[in-house]
């Protein structure tokens, strides 16, 4: 794991932690986003990140959210869920990390996330969030994601790229929500 050191001159930033198979540049599409604002806490960000009852109040592109197997409305590790996203049917997911953000210890959520069929329709996702604060009252939000199959490598070639694009639009909902 890396840790965040700060000196009068460097700062090194927590990363995510990739399982081999979804290992950024090895899939079919890979993005990553990221902001640092002022005006937000991790633990704000994370409650609205963790609960996804409250994602179409601050994202467009997320739809039929629901936990088959029971459990929510909140993500905790080994939970499943599914929910629809990019035109896809709702995927099946399941949370692989979680670890809610505390004193110098970032917020770690991953996800994998499939949709099974035929070979043009087969989707494998793992889509990370890593939430810390940093010093001066600014709060870091990282989130990447690693997709193979052939939906993906679609979503790749198209520019401007819209997972990129979506991506962006969800961190800016939830840090607009997180800083209500």
């Amino acid at each position: 794991m890396v840790t965040q050191k700060t000196t009068e001159n460097t700062t090194t930033q927590n990363a995510i932690h990739w399982p081999e198979k979804y290992l950024p540049g090895t899939g079919d599409d890979f993005v990553s986003n990221e902001v640092i604002v002022r005006g937000a806490t991790a633990a704000a960000v994370w409650h609205y990140l963790t609960d996804p009852s409250t994602w179409e109040s601050y994202y467009d592109n997320v739809a039929d959210i629901s936990f088959p197997q029971g459990g929510g409305p909140e993500l905790r590790d080994g939970l499943r869920f599914s929910f629809g996203t990019f035109g896809f049917p709702p995927l099946d997911a399941h949370v692989v990390e979680f670890q809610a953000p505390a004193d110098g210890v970032p917020g770690r959520l991953s996800w994998t996330a499939k949709q099974d069929g035929a070979p043009e329709e087969r989707l494998d996702v793992l889509h990370a969030w890593l939430v810390e604060d940093l010093t001066g009252g600014r709060v870091r939000v990282l989130t990447q994601e690693t997709q193979i199959g052939r939906p993906a490598a679609e979503l790749a070639r198209q520019t401007p790229n819209p997972m990129l694009n979506g991506h962006q639009a969800w961190l800016d909902g939830l840090v607009a929500a997180a800083s209500k």
